[in-house]
Parts: structure tokens; sequence; C-alpha cells
């Protein structure tokens, strides 16, 4: 499945019930997570990347600062970064099985702190809303009965 295929990610926040991010690009190929955030000047407000397999990353050739959360494979948070600054290398953190990439400030603004339990799906506005319509049909159709 291409990166276009798959869309993007939303990142919730469930023990402090918050987002973390709407719209971030999932990097799980080779090449997805060399490129990661290289040659971007900044990452949208809402905006994000989520590297998958990764337990650490580098900045060098990075232009901007961002907050980095490492997260194990039941989606709960293992590592905090906050602002990590362009041209760094992270240690490793082997509990880590994801990173997530989101612009600066989003920990401290979401109050996310080790131990929190995320929920990382795919965004389908589509499908809700094409499944609301369905029922406000069948609703309708059954008042007009």
């Amino acid at each position: 499945m291409s990166q276009k295929d798959r869309g993007h990610v939303f990142v919730y926040n469930k023990s402090k019930e918050t987002f973390l991010a709407f719209r971030v690009t999932v990097a799980d190929s080779i090449v997805g997570r060399l490129v990661g955030l290289l040659g971007k000047r900044f990452l949208k407000p809402d905006g994000g990347v989520w590297i998958v397999p990764a337990n650490a990353i580098h900045t060098i050739g990075m232009l901007f600062a961002f907050d980095l959360v490492l997260i194990d494979r039941n989606f709960k948070v293992v590592g905090l970064r906050e602002l990590v600054r362009p041209f760094k290398i992270t240690r490793p953190n082997f509990r880590a099985e994801s990173v997530l990439e989101l612009p600066a400030h989003t920990i401290f603004k979401s109050r996310t702190e080790l131990g929190d339990q995320l929920m990382i799906e795919r965004y389908e506005a589509k499908k809700c809303i094409e499944q609301d319509l369905a029922d406000s049909a069948v609703e309708l159709t059954q008042q007009r009965s």
C-alpha cells in the first residue's frame, strides 16, 4: 500500500482525553523512515510523522525543532523529548517500537506524560458521513411509512 493510499492518521491521548495531531503521515518504508521530516521547513500545527519501526532518530539536516513521543507496541508512551533541535541524535529507547515527530510544544499543550495510553487510527470521515446519511435516510423512510 503506497503512502498516498494510506492517507493520514490521528493521534489521541486516551489518558488525558486530548488530541496530539490530526494529520500524521505514516513512515513505515525504508525510504519513508530515512526521509522523515528532511527537507521540510516546518510542521503544520496539526501534522506530524509516525516512524515505524524506530526507537531513536537523528535531526541532521533538519531546519526546525520539534517534539518527539516514543511509544511501545501497545501505543503506551515510553519516552518524551521536547524541542529536539536540528543536528542532534537521540539515544535509543529500547522499550519503544515507534516514534512520533510532532510540532514543537505539542507535548506541553496535550499534557502528555510517560505512561499515557495513545490511540492512533486512520482518519475516515468520509465513511462516517456516508453512514450517517444512510442512517438518516432509513429513519426518514420509517417516519413516512
